[in-house]
């Protein structure tokens, strides 16, 4: 099942929901205040692992953290 982001412009928070295809369209709502919440645009990124191990990507936005704009992590050892 797919995660939708959405952010609420009462209360900025961004939060996730899980829902099916058919409810992708549907209006949300913020759990923290309970204003109808904006839709955002997600990236998603795929990585697999050649024969040396190293991680290489295969699909999306090339980073294996999607919000992360840095060349390599230290903290998770993954190099784009």
């Amino acid at each position: 099942m797919p995660v939708y982001e959405y952010s609420c412009p009462a209360c900025d928070l961004t939060f996730g929901l899980r829902r099916p295809f058919s409810e992708s369209g549907d209006e949300a709502c913020c759990p923290r205040c309970q204003a109808p919440a904006r839709k955002l645009f997600s990236l998603f990124s795929a990585f697999s692992k050649g024969s040396s191990g190293e991680p290489s990507s295969i699909a999306g936005a090339g980073s294996a953290c999607g919000s992360c704009t840095s060349s390599s992590c230290s903290s998770c050892g993954v190099a784009s």
